[in-house]
């Protein structure tokens, strides 16, 4: 299916937002409200978008590449909810373009052919996975804030408004990402225990790259909580070990994707 005009209003405003919050953190606070009201925007674009392919039969538990498009949604929306409470300015920086990438390669790139093999546990599956790496990504997304705030006070140049406009305090953030991080665990939990039935019903073999990365990604975040606990660890570390979990779940759907195009 061709993409429709939400899809290219959600992406010019996606852009807008992330250049006009840029212009934010270099200075110009003023601007927030507008960079704001264009994420909005973006976001309801986006679920517009949604909205219209699921009516014509693309859902996003149809395939990784639909729900790539909801991910950007869910993570569009949950830095709104979080910037109701913080002025997260670095968080929209980061989150602005991530939530564009993800939806151009949801709607832009090849659809490859029908997957047939679909059933509905698969389709609880993919939104589960969606769900979790989601939840997962926005957590990530607080610990690359958390990383770069902290760095910054570590050299001192942090001053001024700029100081104000940079985001929270680097304690909520780090309590926030690992709150994040408890709530999705269980359901990308579900999910990686859903996708290992799905695909024994396949026949197909438990030693693929996408399943490795996917357990890999559930050790992490397992370790993170463990350690967490356990040995209070919190802070950079805590922070790392987030960012590196959601890489290894980013680079499942990578797969996914890819081998959906080329099959």
């Amino acid at each position: 299916m061709a993409a429709g005009p939400a899809f290219w209003v959600a992406m010019i405003a996606y852009a807008i937002a992330a250049a006009l919050l840029f212009v934010v953190l270099a200075g110009k606070s003023q601007l927030r409200p507008y960079a704001v009201a264009f994420v909005l925007i973006a976001w309801l674009a986006s679920g517009t978008d949604i909205g219209w392919r699921g009516v014509h039969g693309e859902h996003p538990a149809e395939s990784v590449r639909e729900a790539l498009g909801f991910l950007a949604f869910i993570l569009t929306g949950g830095y709104l909810l979080a910037s109701t409470r913080y002025r997260l300015t670095l968080g929209g920086v980061v989150v602005m373009p991530v939530s564009l990438i993800l939806l151009v390669l949801a709607r832009l790139t090849p659809a490859g052919e029908p997957n047939e093999d679909l059933s509905t546990l698969g389709r609880i599956h993919i939104s589960l996975a969606t769900l979790g790496v989601g939840i997962f990504a926005l957590a990530s997304a607080l610990s690359a804030i958390y990383l770069a705030e902290d760095r910054a006070l570590k050299r001192k140049k942090f001053e001024g408004a700029a100081f104000k406009d940079r985001g929270a305090p680097l304690e909520s953030l780090d309590r926030l990402a690992h709150r994040l991080v408890w709530f999705g665990f269980p359901v990308f939990t579900i999910a990686l225990v859903l996708g290992a039935m799905w695909t024994a019903r396949l026949g197909q073999s438990p030693a693929r790259v996408e399943n490795l990365l996917a357990v890999i990604t559930w050790f992490a975040f397992a370790t993170l909580l463990l350690a967490r606990a356990i040995y209070g660890w919190r802070g950079r570390r805590a922070a790392k070990l987030t960012l590196g979990g959601f890489a290894a779940a980013i680079a499942v759907l990578v797969i996914y994707l890819v081998r959906r195009i080329v099959e």
